[in-house]
């Protein structure tokens, strides 16, 4: 990803977007609520905004996702 591109993603963050930390503190209730076969986003828009947008974030959210499922999948 270019430096343009990056600048690009940064100036099109959404409003909603609910942070680095915010997120942070809650993206194990959102990746819980995926598990259940619920809508994370719409129960947790600023999250889901930020996830979109912020790829370290999301990838973090994507490990703790799959390391729900083995979980699940143990039991």
């Amino acid at each position: 990803m270019s430096v343009w591109d990056e600048l690009r993603q940064l100036l099109a963050t959404d409003p909603q977007d609910a942070g680095c930390a915010e997120t942070f503190s809650v993206v194990h209730r959102f990746a819980e609520i995926l598990s259940a076969g619920g809508d994370p986003v719409a129960v947790m828009p600023g999250v889901g905004a930020h996830l979109a947008g912020c790829p370290p974030c999301a990838e973090d959210y994507r490990g703790l996702v799959e390391a729900v499922r083995l979980e699940a999948a143990q039991q």
